[in-house]
């Protein structure tokens, strides 16, 4: 199973957008699924508040746990994974429109009438998996695993 495939399945199990792509990419990262989805899971829907895409923080994640700073002195990383979160963000925006949840999906979902519109409207089903392979694929491509 590829990439984007795990992901969609994870994401069509209910799990949110972050944990979905971040959980995809847990093996090459060295940590697990279970650690994956629960370190992802305070991301989904813009951090509940329709800002950053979670599909985008999840890869984000990834990005930080492959090439991210781990030593003060380590300032290398640092620059490195600043370029990648513009690369992949402006990759995203490129393909997508915008890295804005309620921008991407046209309503605020840290409101009911939002939450209402985004049920109403299929937006969990059928547009956040778009994003959700979006994230992956250029995640992947960032991560250099294709």
């Amino acid at each position: 199973m590829g990439y984007t495939d795990k992901a969609l399945k994870l994401y069509s199990q209910k799990f949110h957008c972050s944990q979905a792509v971040l959980a995809t990419f847990s093996n090459d990262l060295g940590i697990t699924e279970e650690q994956a989805l629960k370190l992802g899971g305070c991301f989904g829907g813009g951090m509940c508040k329709g800002e950053v895409c979670g599909a985008c923080t999840g890869a984000l994640m990834a990005l930080g746990l492959k090439y991210g700073q781990s030593e003060i002195c380590d300032l290398d990383s640092r620059l490195q994974t600043n370029e990648l979160t513009v690369k992949f963000l402006e990759k995203f925006c490129e393909e997508n429109g915008s890295y804005i949840c309620k921008e991407l999906l046209g309503c605020d979902l840290s409101t009911c009438k939002g939450k209402e519109f985004a049920i109403k409207h299929n937006l969990f089903t059928e547009f956040c998996p778009q994003m959700v392979a979006s994230a992956v694929r250029i995640a992947e491509e960032l991560l250099n695993l294709k």
